[in-house]
């Protein structure tokens, strides 16, 4: 769907939590919401996207559904990972705020009063950093990495403690309304929409049930996404390195002529052997990030949608879910 006018959407906020196995945590973080955005802000809508939990996640959030009317329920028909289920929940937000948080207890909700605090005429996103992240050294290496390629990606210069507690005003879907590709990084889509961003620090909590499904090597994926999915940086950065070795080959033509007409020399195979490795390195590596880029062309141009909603839950009021853009929902 289209937007073809500026989106007015009615006061309120839209509290988005991506869902995978959390059936031990997902009654607890209702009832944690309930209680702080009764008090901060009315009306109020709770998306439970289910990114096809192999547990009875979907069963919980269908009866959490039921008990309450805030608690909208939207099931995923595969995993399609962490930021495609936070796009789906973004895209059916009814009210003018949209919050995302992980549904692992460690964004505590009543720190949610600080990012309203934060939020205003100057800044579009507020994002809610952990004063010290708890984190294994490569998984704390991985995590820096990340959030430097999502700031170089997006021009998020301010802000380098990204993080999935975020607030944003729901308007900026705009941005990415019609986005279609199977890669989702949210915050490199935000980033279309707006720069004016900021941090504020929050408490978080430690994970009490289970362990994240972020490790070293899947950050490192997101960061060759971010870098070749979102970014030309790379490919001048190739174009810099072809530049600098032509260069260099030029300077060792030079010393080279000058070996030879000061001691009738030149130096021999191991010589020329390096040479060749690290041309032939230099160029390899170019032609490694012109595949990525090719790679991410083809998926794109394979237009496939970053979700598929298989089903939602009944509502049970007068307001119910915008429909969905990426599938048929059918009720659960």
């Amino acid at each position: 769907m289209r937007r073809d006018s500026i989106e007015v959407l009615p006061d309120g906020m839209s509290v988005v939590v991506p869902c995978y196995n959390s059936v031990a945590t997902l009654e607890t973080l209702v009832d944690e919401l309930f209680d702080v955005l009764s008090q901060s802000t009315d009306p109020f809508e709770i998306i439970l996207v289910n990114d096809a939990s192999n547990d009875g996640t979907w069963q919980s959030i269908a009866a959490l559904a039921r008990r309450h009317a805030q608690v909208r329920g939207v099931n995923l028909s595969r995993n399609y990972g962490q930021h495609n289920a936070t796009l789906c929940g973004a895209r059916l937000s009814s009210y003018a705020l949209t919050l995302t948080m992980d549904d692992d207890l460690q964004h505590p909700p009543s720190e949610i009063p600080k990012l309203l605090e934060a939020l205003d005429e100057r800044h579009d996103v507020i994002y809610g950093v952990p004063h010290r992240r708890r984190q294994s050294l490569f998984r704390h290496a991985a995590s820096l990495l990340t959030r430097w390629a999502v700031t170089l990606a997006t021009g998020h210069r301010s802000v380098r403690e990204l993080s999935a507690f975020r607030l944003f005003r729901t308007s900026l879907r705009g941005a990415f309304d019609e986005y279609r590709s199977p890669e989702v990084l949210f915050d490199a889509l935000l980033g279309w929409g707006t720069t004016r961003v900021k941090g504020v620090v929050v408490r978080y909590d430690l994970r009490k049930v289970g362990r994240s499904n972020y490790g070293f090597f899947q950050l490192l994926n997101i960061v060759m996404m971010l870098w070749t999915g979102y970014t030309t940086t790379p490919l001048r950065f190739a174009s810099l390195l072809g530049f600098a070795f032509v260069l260099f080959g030029i300077a060792v033509l030079v010393y080279m002529f000058g070996l030879y007409f000061t001691t009738g020399t030149i130096p021999g195979f191991p010589f020329l052997a390096s040479t060749i490795a690290i041309f032939g390195g230099v160029q390899l590596f170019t032609l490694g990030i012109i595949g990525e880029y090719l790679a991410r062309v083809f998926n794109r141009s394979l237009d496939r949608p970053p979700y598929v909603i298989q089903g939602i839950t009944a509502p049970t009021t007068t307001a119910p879910l915008s429909a969905p853009r990426d599938g048929k929902g059918t009720e659960g």
